[in-house]
């Protein structure tokens, strides 16, 4: 196939301890996926049914690479979470089948501009601004389901400058993983190459430039990310 332009590199993460890499398709995020933190923000945290946002692929930040602080915005959020990376798709998959689309997991950040996302709420429009800036989605690399086993519990936290901003544990999702997955392939259909952002603990708060931000789930890289 020719094109017209350049088609743009593929967005892919590094796979711990290989050469390789896991190529991005889409990226998916859920919402307010933990009781405390939807209370932080103003919301009831009862199982309600999960909802998504996204950003697109190229926000991912890997290699421990910096991240420059985004322009249009003075609350910059951060959000740490458990990403999983699906090696299979499907569509309307059951609870009972969807750990069998898991490829692996890694440890991400949702970086939020606040200011920007609270605006889009007061006004009722997309949150795509707010969340899906350039690199918004800082990641360290992910690990294979058939080393880590599947992970449905664990410590996760986020460390600022060295003082801990959150913790919580995985089992305290809204919604677990199998869950999410066979909530959301009922909505779309999921492909080889997504990667779901499985929500945030409470603590979220604004970083700045020169900040220095360590995020941990159990098992998995962590991840260290500077603003600049």
């Amino acid at each position: 196939m020719s094109y017209v332009i350049d088609p743009a590199p593929r967005a892919a993460v590094p796979v711990a301890g290989t050469d390789a890499s896991f190529p991005v398709r889409r990226v998916y995020c859920v919402g307010r996926n933990y009781a405390a933190h939807a209370r932080e923000m103003g919301h009831d945290p009862d199982r309600e049914p999960p909802f998504f946002f996204m950003k697109p692929a190229d926000a991912l930040v890997t290699g421990g690479a910096d991240m420059p602080y985004p322009v249009a915005t003075s609350d910059l959020h951060h959000e740490i979470e458990m990403v999983v990376a699906l090696g299979k798709g499907g569509r309307d998959v059951p609870v009972s089948a969807a750990s069998d689309l898991i490829w692996g997991y890694g440890v991400g950040l949702d970086m939020t501009r606040r200011d920007l996302q609270g605006e889009a709420k007061k006004l009722g429009r997309p949150w795509d601004m707010g969340k899906g800036f350039d690199k918004s989605a800082p990641i360290a690399p992910l690990h294979p389901v058939s080393a880590t086993g599947l992970i449905e519990d664990g410590e996760i936290w986020l460390d600022v400058n060295g003082k801990r901003r959150q913790q919580s544990t995985l089992k305290a999702l809204i919604w677990s993983v199998s869950e999410t997955i066979s909530y959301l392939s009922g909505l779309v259909e999921l492909h080889p190459g997504d990667l779901i952002f499985s929500g945030t603990p409470e603590g979220v708060a604004a970083v700045g430039r020169g900040d220095v931000l360590h995020g941990h789930v159990d098992g998995l890289s962590d991840l260290h990310v500077r603003i600049t």
